[in-house]
């Protein structure tokens, strides 16, 4: 009690003087809360085209209210089905890789006993991130070509006899989205996870190498206990992007012949919603994203929370 009351005592009031002194801070948040709800809040009202048949000409106002009519066609297309199927599993392959080959290429990364060496790696193993899909893409298709390094070198290695049309092959499509996930981003997300790790005290690597603990056991016992409330927490937040599994790579790589592997729900909210001029129909796919995302992230959370795991809220 006595101790509440000091931290009671110890709360600076809100007084006129006190918002003045943070007018600069008050000003930039404020900026980016109307810049929130400009740009994430507003659009939220376009929603409504879902449950209509949604015409330019007549507007939000006066278009034909079709209820779950738009949302009814979308699962009884079997395109969409498929779609879902295409989002959900390159989604989960990309979660699976690029979370996993984060956490190992952090620890590796911290095993190096060269800071120099160390720094060097890391700046180059995140400099992909920059990189737009455009030119990812580009690399890909010249190294997976008939006439690329990747074909050039199974041939030369004697490993296969004529060269491999790898963007022709759907069984190959996922694993070379996952790749170039892991390519692109492993590095970038690995920072989290090195900043983690140097937070744990030191002291504790050398009362375990006094004990004789070798490295393995260190990262075993030390390093992923300690990084685990960071794991958790990241794990929880990319369990919500799984339909996010990526426009431009498929899109980019996509063609006739993988089109049954390669459209994701954004291809096909862009070929109904822009392509064939159907918003409605866009917007209801859109939408039905959104609440998968937020049922994942919340039962994710649960499980969490009964396991007694760190939790979003």
């Amino acid at each position: 009690m006595n101790r509440a009351k000091k931290e009671k005592k110890m709360k600076t009031p809100i007084t006129k003087k006190e918002l003045m002194k943070q007018k600069v801070l008050l000003f930039w948040s404020a900026i980016f809360v109307v810049y929130g709800l400009i740009f994430y809040y507003v659009p939220l009202g376009g929603w409504i085209m879902a449950f209509q048949n949604y015409k330019p000409k007549t507007g939000l106002l006066h278009s034909k209210f079709v209820g779950l009519g738009k949302f009814k066609f979308l699962f009884e297309d079997q395109t969409f089905l498929k779609v879902i199927r295409n989002t959900l599993g390159m989604g989960v392959l990309n979660l699976v890789c690029t979370f996993v080959m984060a956490i190992l290429f952090a620890i590796l990364l911290n095993e190096i006993r060269s800071n120099k060496g160390k720094k060097t790696i890391q700046t180059i193993s995140y400099l992909p991130h920059f990189l737009s899909w455009i030119i990812v893409t580009g690399i890909l298709h010249d190294a997976l070509s008939a006439n690329g390094i990747i074909n050039e070198l199974l041939v030369n290695l004697h490993i296969i006899d004529t060269p491999i049309s790898f963007f022709s092959i759907p069984q190959l499509f996922w694993p070379i989205v996952a790749f170039a996930n892991v390519w692109k981003e492993t590095g970038w997300n690995a920072i989290i996870y090195l900043a983690a790790i140097t937070s744990i005290d030191p002291s504790l690597y050398e009362a375990a190498a006094i004990d004789g603990a070798g490295r393995w056991a260190k990262i075993k016992y030390i390093t992923l206990p300690g990084i685990r409330p960071t794991i958790m927490i990241l794990l929880l937040m990319n369990i919500g992007n799984v339909l996010n599994a990526g426009f431009e790579i498929q899109y980019l790589l996509g063609n006739g012949l993988i089109k049954n592997v390669s459209d994701t729900i954004d291809i096909y909210v862009l070929t109904w919603g822009i392509s064939q001029s159907d918003y409605s129909l866009g917007t209801a796919a859109g939408i039905f994203k959104s609440v998968v995302a937020i049922i994942l992230i919340v039962v994710a959370n649960y499980v969490a929370k009964r396991s007694g795991e760190e939790r979003l809220f």
